[in-house]
């Protein structure tokens, strides 16, 4: 059986893991100011900063609309046995919602819910890739991919709060208190949404380092295969310090850097940075 593997834009896979596993994005509109462009497509996590830096109101996202998701499927299915198409977690954006309605009209097309966002929707991406090369069975593919989702670990710890005050996720003062203190707040995803986890102090470097173990320490159910470090753009120090602790921890097989796509950009902004990896069936 020949499946094509599709996901949404904000899954932040690197390029050549795109192409490697021959992986079909569909991008998100990102609204800037007056206008909308393509997530990746005609406007990247630079363009977002460099707005808000300029005094802009923060950039949103709107959800892939039904009738592109039915094109696209209808496309691969002239090629393809069937389509896997793996979405932006439901408790985010209505793109699973509108992949759903797409795909209800089409025989061979799943879509997965994430339950998650960024890499840790990459995390569900690449193992469909995996299941992909052998599976037989569509409805026992997505059955496997969906208990996936509840073992995918995801969090970021924020520098800045400003773009979440902007976005009213966040009170002025509560971000004041944490500037003052130098607090780092851990941002989790947690049945499909984002939570405020625990909140550290100091440096970003020295944060990350405490969060780092804090995440992986004295744990014996975390795949090693793979793990994610994600992120907006962060200093070399950081980054530095953020490996050096994953590889103090655990023996990955497979330390994946990659970049936060405009999602994450939107609305955790610069400074933002998180490891993402998978749980061991219990």
């Amino acid at each position: 059986m020949r499946i094509k593997i599709t996901a949404d834009s904000t899954c932040d896979l690197s390029p050549q893991q795109l192409r490697d596993n021959d992986i079909t994005m569909f991008p998100l509109f990102v609204n800037k100011g007056n206008e909308s462009f393509l997530d990746s497509v005609t406007i990247n996590p630079a363009d977002i900063f460099d707005h808000v830096a300029a005094g802009g109101e923060l950039c949103s996202t709107a959800a892939v609309p039904v009738g592109v998701y039915q094109d696209q499927f209808e496309e691969f299915l002239k090629d393809y046995d069937a389509v896997v198409h793996i979405s932006l977690g439901s408790g985010f954006s209505s793109c699973y919602n509108n992949a759903c309605i797409a795909a209800a009209e089409l025989d061979n097309v799943r879509v997965i819910d994430s339950k998650n966002l960024s890499t840790g929707h990459g995390h569900v991406v690449m193992e469909a890739c995996k299941l992909a090369k052998t599976a037989t069975d569509l409805d026992a593919m997505q059955a496997e991919l969906e208990e996936l989702t509840g073992r995918v670990d995801a969090s970021f710890l924020l520098e800045r709060l400003d773009y979440m005050v902007k976005g009213g996720r966040c009170s002025f003062v509560a971000a004041l208190g944490a500037n003052l203190l130098k607090l780092k707040p851990c941002i989790e995803v947690a049945d499909n949404k984002m939570i405020v986890a625990k909140k550290y102090r100091g440096s970003m470097a020295k944060c990350m380092e405490a969060y780092v173990h804090d995440r992986l320490d004295n744990t014996t159910d975390i795949i090693p295969e793979r793990i994610f470090i994600t992120h907006t753009p962060v200093t070399e120090e950081v980054s530095k310090a953020t490996h050096q602790a994953v590889r103090a921890c655990m023996d990955f097989d497979e330390i994946c850097d990659t970049d936060a796509g405009c999602t994450i950009s939107c609305h955790c902004g610069e400074g933002c940075i998180g490891i993402l990896y998978i749980h061991k069936k219990a």
